[in-house]
C-alpha cells in the first residue's frame, strides 16, 4: 500500500480538479460604505478620547502606551492607538482559554471584566461548545485511541525531552524514522523536521535565500513566510492572490531587467505560495504555477500547512489534489499542528537541499529536538492515514472531512451567506463586513453552544471582517446541523444574509443517504 501511495495518482483515480470553483462574491456597496464610515467614526472618537486623557478630563490608568520609555518602540503609533481604542472593545472574543482537549467539543472558560476588557477574571464556569475554531482537520486531537497510547508509551521509554539540540546529543532514532516516513509519504527524496511550525518558515527561508535572490510571494501568504522572507535579505515582490497573469508578468520582468540599479541577473528566483490560504479558504493554482516555474526556470516553495492531510484522495495535500508530480515542487513545507494533531513542521525535497538545511538552518542547529510524545503522535497518525495500521480508518477520516465540508458549505450558501473559498477547503470563511459584528457574532454563537473564530482588520481587509469555520472529520452531522441552525438565527438577527444569490430562508434538510453520498 505504501508503494502505491508514493506513486503519482493517475487522472483516472482522482476526480476532475476545478480550481476555478471558488466563491469570492464581491462585498455589497452599502456594506463597504457603512464599514468605512464605522471605522472613521470609531477612529475620530478614539482620537478624541486620547485627547481627553492627555488633558486630564478622562482618567484611565490602563490606557497607556505599550512602548516602554527610553527604549526602541515595539509598536507603531497607530498600532498602539488601534489597540487602545478599537481592539480592546472586542478583546473578550479573542484568546479565549479552554479547559479540555481540542476535540469536536471544547469547554470554554468564562471570563468577566469590570474595566471594559482591559483585564479579565475567570468566572469559574466552563461553557461546553462545538469546536469550530481548531485546525483539527482529521480529528487526531484525542486523549484516547492509538495515537494517544503511542505517545504515552513513548514517554515511558524516552521521557519528555532530550534537553539538547540534534547537532549535539538530541538526535533520537524516532526522529530519523519520522523523517523517512514523511519523505516516503510525500514521494520525495528526503525530509527534515522541526519543533515549531511557524519557525519552519521563519527560520528556514533565510537559510536557503539571501542577497541577490528574488522571492515572488503571493499577497495573502502567511506572516511566517513574510517574516522569513524579510529575514533572508532577498528582494521581495508580491503578486496578486492567485493571479497567474500578474505572476508571469513579474517573472518576465525580473528576468529581463534583473536586480534593481545593478541590472545583474538574479541568482535565484523562488515562487512562494500556500496550498490552502487560511483566511480565504482558497487553493493555489498549482498546475499553472508549476507550468510558469518550468517556463521561466524558477524554483517553487509550497506551504502545505493547512492542506497536508486535509485535501486530496490520499490526504497528501494540494499536490495530491491537483495530481501534480511531487518532484515538480522544489521545496515542500508543512506542519504537524493541524491534520496530525501534534506540533512542529517539516521541509522536504531533494536530498542535497535537505542536507544543506541540516547544516545551515538556525532552527536545525539551535532549537531543542522534538520530544518523543510529539513525534510518536505524528508517526501514529501517519500510520493511520497511509493504512499501515492495517485499517481503513485513515481513508474514512479523509472522506468524512470531505463530506462535512461539502455539506456545510452548501448549506451556508443556500441560507444566503457570503461564503469564501474553494468548495473542497476545510476552511470556510463567511463575510461579516461591519467591524461591530466581529464581537456580536462571536458572543451570540457561544451563547448557542458554538465556539467560533471571528477575524477583522488588520488580519483582513478593512471591509472584510469574517467568521472562519474550521471543519473536522470528528464533527458529526448533528453537530453541523446545530451550528447551521445557530448561525441561521444569529445571521437573521444581525443581518448577515446579504448574498446576491437568492437565499433559502430555511435550512435545506438532506436525507442521511444524501449526506453520505455528498
Amino acid at each position: 500500500m505504501t508503494d502505491t501511495l508514493n506513486k503519482t495518482t493517475s487522472k483516472n483515480d482522482l476526480k476532475k480538479v476545478n480550481l476555478e470553483d471558488e466563491s469570492f462574491e464581491e462585498s455589497p456597496t452599502w456594506a463597504i460604505v457603512i464599514t468605512i464610515l464605522s471605522f472613521t467614526l470609531h477612529t475620530a472618537l478614539g482620537w478624541l478620547r486620547d485627547f481627553l486623557r492627555y488633558i486630564g478630563l478622562e482618567e484611565k490608568k490602563t490606557a497607556i502606551d505599550p512602548n516602554p520609555k527610553n527604549f526602541v518602540p515595539l509598536y507603531q503609533s497607530f498600532e498602539c492607538f488601534y489597540t487602545r481604542n478599537l481592539y480592546k472593545r472586542l478583546r473578550d472574543v479573542f484568546n479565549q482559554p479552554i479547559a479540555s482537549i481540542a476535540g469536536p467539543i471544547v469547554n470554554v472558560m468564562e471570563r468577566v471584566t469590570d474595566d471594559y476588557n482591559w483585564t479579565f477574571k475567570f468566572a469559574g464556569r466552563k461553557i461546553p461548545a462545538i469546536n469550530l475554531g481548531s485546525y483539527n482537520y482529521l480529528g487526531f486531537a484525542e486523549n484516547s485511541g492509538p495515537c494517544a497510547e503511542a505517545a504515552i508509551r513513548s514517554i515511558e521509554q524516552y521521557g519528555i525531552t532530550t534537553c539538547s539540540t540534534r547537532h549535539e546529543l538530541g538526535n533520537q532514532q524516532y526522529m530519523i524514522t519520522l523523517e523517512k516516513m514523511v519523505a516516503n509519504y510525500l514521494g520525495v527524496e528526503d525530509c527534515i523536521t522541526f519543533g515549531m511550525g511557524f519557525a519552519t518558515n521563519a527560520l528556514n527561508i533565510p537559510a536557503i535565500m539571501g542577497k541577490g535572490d528574488l522571492i515572488l510571494s503571493d499577497k495573502l501568504n502567511h506572516v511566517s513566510i513574510i517574516l522569513g522572507s524579510r529575514l533572508s535579505g532577498a528582494h521581495i515582490l508580491r503578486f496578486n492572490h492567485n493571479d497567474m497573469q500578474d505572476l508571469e508578468y513579474q517573472l518576465r520582468d525580473a528576468i529581463v531587467h534583473g536586480q534593481p540599479r545593478r541590472f545583474r541577473p538574479w541568482k535565484r528566483i523562488v515562487i512562494i505560495v500556500e496550498g490552502i490560504y487560511s483566511m480565504e479558504g482558497s487553493l493555489c493554482k498549482l498546475p499553472e504555477i508549476v507550468a510558469l516555474k518550468k517556463k521561466y526556470k524558477a524554483y517553487l516553495y509550497v506551504d502545505e500547512a493547512h492542506s497536508i492531510g486535509a485535501i486530496g484522495s490520499h490526504g497528501r495535500g494540494v499536490v495530491d489534489y491537483c495530481n501534480v508530480d511531487p518532484k515538480d515542487i522544489d521545496i515542500h513545507m508543512g506542519t504537524f499542528t493541524k491534520s496530525f494533531g501534534s506540533a512542529g513542521g517539516y521541509i522536504a525535497g531533494k536530498k542535497s537541499l535537505i542536507d544543506y538545511i541540516r547544516v545551515h538552518s538556525h532552527s536545525a542547529c539551535y532549537s531543542s529536538s522534538m520530544s518523543a510524545p510529539i513525534v510518536y503522535q505524528i508517526i501514529s497518525a501517519l500510520n493511520i492515514i497511509t493504512g499501515r495500521d492495517g485499517t481503513d480508518n485513515g481513508q474514512k477520516r479523509i472522506q468524512q472531512l470531505a463530506r462535512n465540508v461539502h455539506y456545510f458549505r452548501r448549506q451556508l450558501i443556500d441560507m444566503g451567506f457570503v461564503v469564501y473559498g474553494n468548495k473542497d477547503s476545510a476552511v470556510v470563511a463567511v463575510m461579516l463586513f461591519l467591524p461591530i459584528r466581529i464581537a456580536a457574532v462571536n458572543r451570540e454563537m457561544l451563547k448557542r453552544g458554538c465556539a467560533v473564530v471571528t477575524v477583522g482588520f488588520p488580519a483582513t481587509k478593512i471591509n472584510e471582517p469574517r467568521i472562519r469555520f474550521c471543519l473536522s472529520a470528528s464533527h458529526t452531522k448533528e453537530m453541523l446541523d446545530h451550528t447551521l441552525t445557530a448561525f441561521d438565527e444569529v445571521g437573521y438577527i444581525i443581518g448577515l444574509q446579504c448574498s446576491k444569490r437568492k437565499p433559502l430562508r430555511r435550512l435545506v434538510d438532506l436525507n442521511p443517504e444524501d449526506y453520505l453520498e455528498d
